[in-house]
């Protein structure tokens, strides 16, 4: 390990004239510290990162990072002409991972629109409730989501542009094929038009999973984002520099596998947009399945595969049973849910050369927070990582007086990355944003005393029996070092003498004993910490999109088993 501390190195790094030089000021007037050699927009980050190496490759059609230019400058001439799309209009995407909703991002932000990025796995009513509440003028969609557009029962006012759906699918909407062909014949000149946002304007909207009640609408706007994609490059210099000797030079250009969803912030920011300034290839999937994985990343020599837990897990197994060549990965890193610890050390043990990484951060600050990789996640298993750069993080008690080291309490953020504001939801606004530009995160944490970050478990996602609160994740933890259980969520079920009692569904290939199960935990938690009730299931747990395991819907179903 270097003799530098991570600090001394962050402070080089980010001096006068360096490429990372921080200089202090505000995005939405709180105060910062801001990039001072950043692209000052996405339209600014996309032109800047124009060349000859491939960009994105889906099944046979492989796009340059010019080419891909191009084409999205061809979308951003019909959004403008055909579609009348001003700075500040809102257009939605709702498609699965294909080249055209990049294409229909970058035109959308390069014309000072702003994307909607829809969950993809929405229903006919959710689909309305966001193409309403966001107000979208204009939706690319795919053929999965024009039959379920069809299905709505009152269609909210939107122009629907067809992206790879059948004829039949299309009558109300029209395809962006012929639109395109239609722009070329007409002899104009294509370019992208010259109308552009400002730094500090809106550039997304991003849903949260609304796994109650409705979904809100997170507004990020370009300095946020850019802002993200640069501290996580400062965060990979500062560790190389920390290490003993450099890293070796890569056998094959970096290239990332697309496997997440677009829609999420994990695979539009961590994936996708931080592919521009590294010249990162994209190679994308139809959808998610581990042994076509392993086939794509023998074939397009894959750096770098950023997915949520059950889908890193997944490949580790793959890994361990395929002959596929898997030696060009360099890193599995992950976010959007915790990883067991013991999947962590199978990282490293199930590739030649890959070692683990993940991170902390939500939607709302664009995915950034704090980051741990390499040796430092091996060592701290459990840890989310140090803050990044451009950000700052605290823990409060209740009464919002800062915990010092080690003490749990509420997690805060703030910095350059912090989004403006839920979409048209003050009420929100007011109970997120504190005093001095903090944010509430939702989450219970410590950070120890060299600023490691430790996520204990949400506010709300507490058992409270008998007057002691029990922090599901600790449970879950504990539950996933058996060697049987591959998932485990845990939550509160009604108890009539303690108030609530601990209840967990668990994801196993084999029944487990319940005697032995509760041996098992009781070497690792305190007695009234161990499920009172234990469901065993023999496949995967369910999760949205972003890969965060659907706890409300197994509490209901726990609860309906122990009241019949």
């Amino acid at each position: 390990m270097s003799e530098q501390t991570r600090a001394e190195v962050l402070k080089e790094l980010t001096a006068a004239e360096q490429p990372y030089e921080l200089v202090p000021g505000s995005v939405f007037g709180r105060e910062c510290l801001r990039f001072k050699n950043a692209p000052p927009t996405l339209r600014d980050l996309f032109s800047e990162s124009r060349s000859d190496v491939e960009f994105i490759i889906y099944e046979d059609q492989r796009l340059t990072f010019d080419q891909a230019y191009i084409e999205a400058s061809k979308i951003a001439m019909i959004l403008v002409n055909d579609y009348g799309i001003a700075p500040g209009d809102r257009v939605a995407i709702s498609m699965r991972n294909y080249p055209e909703w990049i294409l229909a991002f970058m035109a959308t932000t390069s014309i000072g629109g702003i994307a909607v990025a829809m969950n993809a796995l929405w229903q006919p009513e959710e689909m309305a409730y966001g193409l309403t509440d966001s107000g979208a003028k204009v939706l690319f969609a795919d053929e999965e989501r024009l039959a379920r557009f069809a299905q709505i029962a009152k269609p909210p006012a939107v122009d629907l542009i067809a992206v790879r759906a059948p004829a039949s699918l299309t009558a109300n909407a029209t395809e962006l094929a012929t639109l395109v062909t239609k722009l070329e014949q007409s002899g104009q000149a294509i370019e992208m038009p010259s109308q552009c946002a400002q730094p500090e304007d809106d550039a997304t909207l991003l849903y949260t999973s609304g796994s109650t009640g409705h979904p809100k609408g997170v507004a990020s706007c370009h300095v946020n984002i850019i802002s993200a994609l640069m501290s996580w490059e400062l965060d990979m210099h500062s560790a190389v520099a920390l290490m003993d000797k450099p890293p070796e030079a890569p056998e094959h250009p970096p290239a990332s596998l697309m496997a997440v969803p677009l829609f999420h912030a994990t695979g539009s920011h961590a994936v996708y947009l931080a592919s521009y300034r590294h010249q990162r290839k994209l190679v994308c999937m139809y959808k998610w399945d581990p042994v076509i994985a392993a086939q794509m990343i023998e074939a397009e020599k894959i750096s770098t595969f950023i997915a949520p837990a059950a889908m890193t897990g997944d490949l580790v197994l793959e890994a361990q049973r395929s002959e596929r060549d898997l030696s060009s990965l360099s890193s599995v890193g992950g976010g959007g849910a915790p990883r067991a610890p013991e999947q962590v050390r199978n990282i490293e043990k199930s590739f030649a050369k890959a070692l683990p990484g993940t991170g902390w951060g939500m939607t709302e600050t664009n995915a950034i927070g704090a980051g741990i990789g390499g040796l430092d996640y091996l060592e701290r298993p459990e840890s989310s990582g140090r803050c990044s750069g451009v950000m700052e993080l605290k823990v409060i008690d209740e009464e919002g007086n800062e915990l010092p080291a080690l003490s749990r309490g509420e997690l805060l953020i703030r910095g350059t990355a912090v989004f403006r504001g839920y979409w048209n939801r003050p009420d929100a606004n007011a109970e997120t944003f504190l005093p001095g530009g903090w944010m509430r995160t939702g989450d219970v944490a410590y950070l120890d005393e060299e600023g490691y970050l430790f996520i204990v478990d949400r506010i709300k996602d507490l058992v409270i029996r008998g007057g002691e609160n029990i922090g599901c994740g600790e449970v879950e933890a504990a539950l996933l070092e058996h060697p049987l259980i591959h998932e485990a969520s845990v939550y509160a079920v009604p108890d009539e003498r303690l108030g609530e009692e601990v209840g967990t569904t668990i994801y196993t290939d084999q029944p487990i004993d319940a005697d032995e199960l509760n041996a098992f935990l009781l070497t690792r938690l305190s007695r009234f910490k161990v499920p009172a009730h234990t469901w065993q299931q023999h496949e995967p747990l369910p999760r949205t999109a972003s890969g965060k395991i659907l706890k409300r819907e197994l509490r209901e179903e726990a609860c309906i088993r122990l009241s019949t």
